[in-house]
């Protein structure tokens, strides 16, 4: 029985040991970013300069549950998009939103 038991030892520890690997190569650094991405979003307020998964450099005009209204470009078009549809926050000042390149 013992040699039984070893011999299914052996087998079974290979796919443990990569159950582990992958949970901390992929899964948990995946849910590190996942949480940021979420406290990111919970935590916008009016004025944040943001941009869009859409590409769009914006700033943020007005907060309403999940919709929030942004204003772009030269001429401060307004318009309203989905609170995940923010890729990230941008660390540019409010003042150069209106500059052209």
């Amino acid at each position: 029985m013992p040699e039984n038991v070893s011999t299914i030892l052996v087998q079974i520890l290979p796919l443990l040991l990569l159950v582990v690997v992958f949970y901390f190569l992929l899964i948990r650094p995946q849910r590190k970013k996942d949480k940021q991405v979420k406290d990111m979003l919970a935590n916008l307020k009016v004025g944040d300069r943001i941009t869009t998964i859409g590409g769009f450099y914006a700033t943020i005009a007005g907060i309403k549950d999940d919709v929030i209204t942004i204003k772009f470009g030269p001429d401060s078009t307004v318009a309203m998009i989905a609170r995940w549809a923010i890729r990230s926050l941008e660390e540019t000042p409010k003042d150069a939103e209106n500059d052209l390149i």
